[in-house]
């Protein structure tokens, strides 16, 4: 991305930010342990949890390493300094805390809940929903006569109020109806996350949105009958809301993820469908806009610039590189040889061609599938269908302790001369995961490589005028 001169003040502001509030809202799960949270995640090697928040900071128990909020987003999500700051900034403009935390010696009070004070009218509110995010008014005044949307005295922000079941407000979020300079959309101080901005209709139908101008633009862009389902924003993609209304309204039994059409929208679906499966709840689809969510649908509607949808390079890369795999026969008394090979040499891409061979040379056969080739193919369709995104995260050095853990496995039950059809399932498995982390592995190294090639061909000119100035 382009250099972004960013000031010592708003590198001090990202830094601040409040990592808890910060991972809700994207939609990372969190504990509670004594005063500070335990954050927990799951990739290729199972369950994590050695990571615990204070605050803005934040410390990696299992490999002794943290700091603040910049180094969380370039170390967990792999981002550089610019794109981190950006993020922590775009999440939060208004200062969470300036002031790093003190060191409390007590449990901390929760925060008191106050809905912020309303403006005589709503004239800003409705300038700004109709002008720059083209929402029906119906829309907006269906809201403002429930009162879970309003204009507040101070700023003149957009409110948007969550109730609980008794029609009391639990939560509110604010958003910017500045027409110049910073946007930002923050939740008000001491919010329940059980409850958001939402309507319920008669139907058995819910659909999700991760923010309230997302929802009202998909009621714009499909007002027919809309009042007779129910419809929620997440402010992110925390599933907490979601969770309590489902419980509150047993009339609700299908579920359409409506969520952004970026990464993070793309990975939120996979987990909120499992999040939503351990809960009962299986008939759960997903509705994706044309463009990154759905206000930018209703802006190109309009005539207006839309921002794109943006595809989730990892998954496209190892989607991709599944295809790419090539169905080897499976030689048994060659096998420990051909795996130590090829990831002592790094040639991932043959570890998992292997690793999938002898995965599908070791299963039980079926009636349909009853040779290793249809096997292989099997499989390799199954670890397309399987791959979850929001499960292959972690930085590149620990997918390598996960390979090498994998492998180190996969030869130790090698070594059996003879197996029974319990054992020879289990070394198909173990050869299953072991062709996955080789691929995320691969993956990984195949993404540094063009993020590489495209920093490098930055500094490329095609024309010396390009970077100088004839006299």
């Amino acid at each position: 991305m382009p250099y972004i001169p960013f000031t010592d003040e708003q590198k001090i502001l990202a830094n601040s930010v409040d990592l808890e509030e910060f991972l809700r809202m994207r939609g990372e799960k969190l504990e509670r342990v004594g005063r500070e949270h335990k954050l927990i995640y799951y990739d290729s090697s199972g369950k994590h949890d050695s990571i615990t928040i204070h605050g803005s900071t934040w410390f990696d128990h299992k490999n002794q390493v943290g700091g603040g909020a910049i180094k969380f987003m370039q170390e967990f999500y792999d981002m550089d300094f610019q794109t981190a700051v950006q993020e922590l900034l775009g999440q939060t403009v208004t200062p969470l805390s300036n002031i790093p935390p003190k060191a409390d010696t007590q449990e901390p009070k929760p925060r008191e809940f106050k809905l912020p004070e309303p403006n005589s009218d709503m004239h800003r509110v409705y300038a700004y929903l109709i002008k720059q995010r083209f929402i029906a008014p119906e829309v907006i005044t269906h809201f403002a006569k429930q009162h879970t949307l309003y204009e507040d005295k101070e700023h003149h922000n957009a409110v948007f109020v969550g109730i609980d079941e008794n029609g009391v407000p639990r939560q509110a979020s604010k958003r910017s109806t500045n027409s110049y300079g910073n946007s930002f959309r923050i939740t008000c101080q001491g919010s329940d996350t059980r409850y958001s901005f939402a309507h319920f209709g008669e139907s058995k139908r819910l659909y999700v949105f991760e923010a309230p101008i997302d929802m009202m633009s998909f009621l714009t862009l499909y007002p027919n009958d809309w009042q007779k389902h129910s419809c929620i924003a997440m402010n992110g993609v925390y599933e907490n809301a979601v969770l309590t209304a489902l419980k509150n309204h047993s009339n609700l039994s299908e579920i359409v993820l409506c969520v952004d059409n970026d990464e993070g929208g793309i990975e939120a679906v996979d987990r909120l469908r499992d999040i939503l499966a351990d809960n009962g709840y299986s008939d759960v689809k997903r509705l994706a806009p044309e463009y990154k969510d759905w206000n930018e649908v209703l802006k190109a509607k309009n005539g207006a610039t839309a921002l794109p949808a943006v595809p989730h390079k990892r998954k496209e890369e190892y989607l991709h590189q599944i295809d790419g795999l090539k169905y080897l026969r499976c030689r048994p008394d060659k096998l420990t040889s051909q795996i130590y090979a090829t990831f002592k040499n790094g040639q991932y891409r043959y570890l998992a061609e292997y690793a999938l061979a002898g995965s599908a040379f070791f299963m039980p056969k079926t009636e349909q599938i009853n040779s290793e080739c249809k096997a292989f193919v099997w499989l390799q369709n199954k670890l397309k269908g399987s791959y979850k995104p929001y499960t292959d995260k972690g930085r590149k050095a620990q997918k390598q302790r996960n390979l090498q853990d994998c492998v180190q496995e996969g030869l130790r039950d090698l070594k059996q001369t003879a197996r029974t059809r319990e054992q020879s399932v289990q070394t198909a498995k173990l050869l299953y995961s072991l062709a996955d982390s080789a691929l995320r592995l691969n993956v990984e190294n195949t993404l540094s490589e063009l993020t590489q090639e495209q920093s490098e061909s930055e500094y490329i000119v095609s024309e010396p005028e390009q970077c100088m100035e004839f006299g």
